[in-house]
């Protein structure tokens, strides 16, 4: 999911654009659209704000190949919409739009968007995370001009081009594949010797004829002026500086979780990545996570959802005690 978050203050009072919810579910990526069917099914009305892409992160990969009942793959857009039907048939509710502040001292909770406020007696957060920069010169001024960080938005501009994909893991090697069916030349560059992939995309990715490797070394500048003409490439363990040409860089070397407007309101670690336990719980009672903003091991589909479904069976439990207390 790619929030825009910003820095907090308490939400104002405003009763004329105030609506009140059960379960209020903060993006719509896989967690909150898990979340937002278990919720809905359990009759809490659940509204749920989804950010920016209807799907997360998920809905700008080509084709999913691990995501349980689809033996041929699906699309990660459509794999959203179908999500996003199934809990709109059970009650959920959805609004595109984003969060801009949270108040979470006291219940309800509080919410405010870009077009109105919200009171929730119970809040799951799913917004995910969005993609790490390289931070080097020349990596800003060219976004949009031949630096991407989404192979399927972009790939179809690099037909018959030269590129270069930066990263090492699954996410990289999926997207490096995908550029093939447009690229002259998919080059992969990664800092360690060996790659960080699942051995089935490696399998592919060695074995396809447009694929070319880099190991061992970092991209430290992106040249060009009106559109990016190559990268600068240094061999941690040698030293040497090489220019390689290309026409595009795509950059996959992670994600960052889009917790900053929770900080100083719930328990993080030093990598902003919200602190739950087993149970989707966070630091305050009926605030739960579910996804990447809690989870940088499994970073998967399938697991995802899993968190968003277990978060809204929490919430539901949760909503019960207080309702009998």
């Amino acid at each position: 999911m790619d929030f825009n978050l910003t820095s907090l203050s308490p939400v104002a009072e405003n009763s004329d654009s105030m609506e009140h919810v059960k379960v209020l579910i903060l993006g719509a990526g896989p967690a909150g659209l898990s979340a937002a069917l278990y919720a809905a099914r359990a009759e809490l009305n659940p509204l749920v704000l989804t950010g920016n892409e209807l799907g997360g992160q998920a809905s700008l990969t080509y084709t999913i190949e691990n995501y349980p009942g689809f033996p041929e793959g699906v699309g990660g857009s459509e794999l959203g919409e179908l999500f996003k039907k199934q809990a709109e048939r059970f009650g959920a509710r959805f609004e595109y739009d984003l969060a801009s502040e949270v108040d979470l001292s006291s219940r309800p909770f509080r919410v405010k968007t870009y077009s109105r406020e919200y009171t929730a007696d119970s809040l799951i957060i799913a917004t995910g995370a969005s993609p790490n920069h390289l931070n080097i010169p020349g990596e800003e001024l060219m976004v949009g001009r031949g630096v991407s960080y989404c192979a399927t938005c972009d790939g179809w501009f690099f037909k018959e081009k030269k590129v270069v994909v930066v990263g090492g893991g699954d996410s990289a090697l999926e997207e490096a594949l995908f550029l093939t069916r447009f690229a002259k030349t998919v080059t992969i560059i990664h800092r360690r010797d060996a790659l960080r992939a699942g051995a089935i995309l490696q399998r592919r990715a060695n074995e396809h004829e447009k694929i070319h490797f880099i190991l061992d070394s970092v991209v430290t500048e992106v040249l060009g002026e009106e559109k990016v003409t190559g990268v600068n490439v240094k061999n941690v363990k040698t030293g040497e500086e090489t220019v390689v040409e290309t026409d595009g860089i795509f950059i996959f070397i992670g994600h960052t979780p889009n917790t900053q407007m929770f900080a100083g309101q719930l328990e993080m670690d030093g990598r902003g990545i919200i602190i739950a336990d087993s149970l989707m719980h966070t630091s305050i009672p009926g605030v739960f996570a579910a996804g990447e903003v809690m989870d940088s091991t499994y970073r998967q589909v399938v697991t995802s959802a899993g968190m968003g479904a277990a978060a809204a069976i929490e919430a539901t439990r949760f909503l019960e005690r207080e309702e009998v207390r």
